[in-house]
């Protein structure tokens, strides 16, 4: 079976080709949404893009070189999506029909960085490739099993009820992946591991897992809540947002908290990289901007070993997880007293990819084991879709 997986971002497209024996093929990207440094990516080919395209322009462009490319796409069985919130009512995957659209243009507002510009994806493909199915699969669907003294805000019911205001948590194509992997890294049962995910990258969350299910998350209601991230502040007292609220517009206040906090905010950059660099020639401003960042994750490690009794695995995924050995080396610098212990060597020569997944950078006589893993969305996007529509992809173990 071959399946086109569509992921948006707050900051990138990918398109990759999944056939059934996740040989390689088809890949598409554009990278850097927004900034100078944009570019598309296929294949061993690197196109530099002007002008700073947003995210409409750069869906347009990915449109035209699918239109362009397509005897290398070949014949496909499905479509895949990735949607950030499917709110209430979406906790499975589903084949995208008109009702269905209509159901996602009512959720943009709860996901403004994420959601429209997945659905205008979807709308795009949905065009060009008229024949075939079309599959949603939402980030919200893993935390679906979140306990309600996880779930539940300290609201009165019927505002909760009115609002659907309640935990939702995100990233869970990304966590929900990460306990069956680990397991079969560590050669342990997934269904009795405790781990604490890190999906790190220009949105990053945390999730507590047991026995393959989530139990806390980081993000709440919308993607704003928990860790630092790249424009994003995350967690903020209500009572500032209520004082901005009083002194800027709503739309104002809205810009400021997605597209203008976070990383962006403290150092002036979002780009991770660029701040280790300053950061190590002495530049305060992104020392502050680690040290905030490192916090933030040293935070929710201490409330998620609590809540789940005891951990035996600490997962680092995504762009920044997957990369940044600092990050990793500081923010599990203190929790030998969980007996977590990283191999400085390991951790600095960590490689993940499609061909390595993943890596245990745990020292040896660490009790907590550390892992790398690379996060391949697409694959199990792709798998979600395959499941649904009726048939297997028979993809390597990864």
């Amino acid at each position: 079976m071959r399946i086109l997986a569509f992921n948006c971002g707050s900051s990138s497209i990918k398109l990759r080709l999944i056939d059934g024996d996740d040989l390689g093929g088809f890949e598409l990207r554009v990278e850097g949404i927004g900034a100078d440094a944009a570019r598309l990516i296929v294949g061993d080919d690197v196109r530099p893009l002007a002008g700073k395209p947003d995210v409409a322009a750069a869906i347009d462009l990915v449109v035209a070189e699918l239109r362009w490319r397509w005897a290398a796409i070949g014949e496909l069985d499905g479509v895949v999506h990735r949607v950030v919130h499917g709110g209430e009512a979406f906790t499975d995957p589903i084949v995208i029909g008109a009702e269905q659209l209509s159901q996602l243009d009512d959720l943009e507002k709860l996901a403004p960085l994420h959601n429209p510009p997945a659905i205008r994806a979807i709308r795009a493909a949905r065009e060009l490739f008229a024949r075939i199915p079309h599959v949603a699969v939402f980030d919200t669907a893993f935390h679906a099993t979140l306990p309600d003294a996880a779930r539940e805000y300290a609201l009165p019911a019927e505002v909760r009820a009115r609002f659907g205001i309640r935990r939702y948590g995100f990233h869970g194509i990304s966590h929900g992946s990460v306990a069956p992997r680990v397991g079969a890294l560590l050669k342990r049962d997934a269904g009795e591991l405790r781990v604490i995910s890190c999906h790190l990258g220009s949105g990053a969350s945390m999730t507590a897992i047991a026995g393959g299910r989530s139990v806390d998350t980081s993000m709440g209601f919308t993607p704003l809540a928990g860790l630092v991230m790249g424009t994003r502040a995350g967690d903020l007292d209500p009572g500032a947002l209520l004082e901005l609220a009083r002194q800027m517009p709503a739309d104002t206040l809205e810009a400021l908290l997605n597209h203008q906090s976070g990383l962006l905010g403290l150092a002036g950059t979002a780009d991770l990289r660029e701040i280790e660099r300053r950061a190590a020639s002495g530049d305060a401003n992104c020392e502050l901007a680690l040290s905030v960042y490192v916090h933030r994750i040293r935070h929710y490690f201490g409330a998620y070993a609590s809540i789940l009794g005891g951990v035996e695995a600490i997962v680092f995924t995504g762009g920044v997880g997957e990369h940044s050995a600092l990050v990793r080396a500081r923010s599990v610098e203190t929790l030998e007293f969980l007996g977590a212990v990283i191999d400085e060597s390991r951790n600095q020569d960590a490689r993940v990819d499609a061909t390595r997944p993943a890596l245990d950078v745990a020292a040896v006589d660490s009790r907590v084991r550390i892992v790398v893993l690379h996060a391949d969305e697409e694959r199990t996007m792709a798998m979600a879709a395959a499941r649904l529509l009726g048939a297997r992809l028979r993809l390597h173990p990864g």
